[in-house]
């Protein structure tokens, strides 16, 4: 039987790992992730799972620890947030191109300077283009079933690539939430033990990840990047196979009342549950309007969301972070480039939100909402920095 508990959701994460039948883990302790680590290495020491909890020194060395123990067969997890994964970016594309199925999980933190250690997305957006497969989640049970299912999904014998699950740092991974984990033998049946391509092995030596020249280089970086693309087949399949077995529903792009809706909000990660309120609030006055959840960053849904974009005659992308110098945020990009070659596409508008863990509340995703719905077109395809001080 599932086993509903209250608890907070970094524990409860811990706690899923635990359930996956990891063989070893490297985590190096950072604010908001913090409680991943810790108690992971509790459920090690207490003897609870069967696995090695590798004590490092840094970031850095924690994602070439689960590299080299990923490289022999083991079923390996990571986590960190903000600074320790801009310490972790030279490693990632290494963990990619070797195609090793790494599970790791990111607690989204503002990145410095100046100093903060609250939530945003500036610290997962530069690892967009890393090779490895990115999904945000909305609370602490998405938080609990996409780890579990990134196991299956980075294992794949078609997949083999690194996952990180993407949860908003104090507001999400420090919040208390009512959950469900999954029975242990329904866990076990549906990941069961990995079976490695290659392994490394004094007895049968072999290369991982050796020089390559001019002449080999770009098809190697085609072949991952056909690799990402394709793992959307597998992704999908997986959250079916979930759904089957343990009956929550995932996809890549999830809607709210988007039919018949004129404007359409979309978010990312935890903000969607406030803009659902919002949401519900302008309808109740009479306003068409509906929202759009980005699920899967990488590989990028673009059929899914020209799919629920398509009838909509303005979008209202919310980012949380900034593309320095750019047309706007990181997600408002990529939704102007999907759209891109739509013979009619809805006008695009872009707010910058919740920056260093600002307060988003309900009032103000309503206050955009409306403010998008009575434009007549002068501020589409531009971007605002949402309640800045003069």
């Amino acid at each position: 039987m599932a086993k509903r508990v209250g608890m907070e959701v970094a524990i409860a994460v811990a706690e899923a790992v635990g359930q996956c039948n990891i063989d070893m883990a490297a985590v190096y302790p950072i604010t908001p992730q913090s409680h991943i680590g810790e108690h992971l290495s509790d459920l090690v020491a207490d003897g609870r799972i069967d696995a090695e909890f590798i004590t490092v020194e840094s970031e850095h060395s924690a994602i070439s620890a689960v590299i080299g123990a990923s490289g022999t067969g083991a079923r390996v997890y990571t986590a960190t947030s903000s600074q320790g994964l801009m310490l972790m970016h030279e490693i990632l594309p290494i963990a990619s191109a070797m195609r090793l199925p790494i599970v790791m999980g990111i607690a989204n933190r503002a990145v410095s300077g100046p100093l903060n250690i609250l939530n945003d997305h500036s610290d997962t957006m530069p690892q967009r283009d890393s090779g490895w497969i990115s999904i945000f989640v909305e609370n602490g049970q998405e938080a609990i079933d996409m780890t579990i299912q990134s196991f299956k999904i980075a294992e794949h014998k078609d997949v083999n690539l690194p996952i990180c699950v993407n949860i908003d740092g104090f507001q999400l991974t420090h919040m208390v939430e009512s959950v469900e984990f999954p029975d242990q033998e329904m866990v076990n049946k549906f990941l069961p033990p990995r079976e490695p391509f290659a392994t490394l092995h004094p007895s049968k030596p072999l290369t991982m990840g050796a020089f390559a020249m001019a002449d080999y280089f770009t098809e190697i970086m085609k072949a991952k990047n056909e690799a990402l693309k394709n793992s959307k087949k597998v992704i999908l399949a997986v959250w079916e196979e979930w759904a089957r077995m343990f009956g929550r529903t995932y996809k890549p792009v999830e809607a709210y009342k988007t039919d018949g809706a004129e404007t359409l909000v979309l978010t990312m990660g935890s903000m969607g549950e406030t803009a659902e309120m919002a949401i519900d609030e302008l309808r109740a006055e009479g306003l068409s309007v509906g929202l759009v959840k980005l699920r899967l960053w990488r590989p990028f849904p673009f059929a899914e969301i020209r799919d629920v974009l398509k009838n909509a005659k303005k979008v209202l992308v919310t980012d949380r972070a900034v593309s320095f110098g750019g047309p706007g945020g990181p997600v408002f990009s990529e939704i102007k480039s999907a759209l891109y070659n739509e013979r009619v596409r809805p006008a695009i508008y872009n707010y910058i939100i919740g920056l260093g863990g600002r307060d988003v509340p309900v009032t103000d995703f309503v206050s955009m909402i409306k403010k998008v719905v009575q434009d007549a077109g002068e501020n589409a395809d531009t971007y605002e920095f949402l309640g800045v001080r003069e």
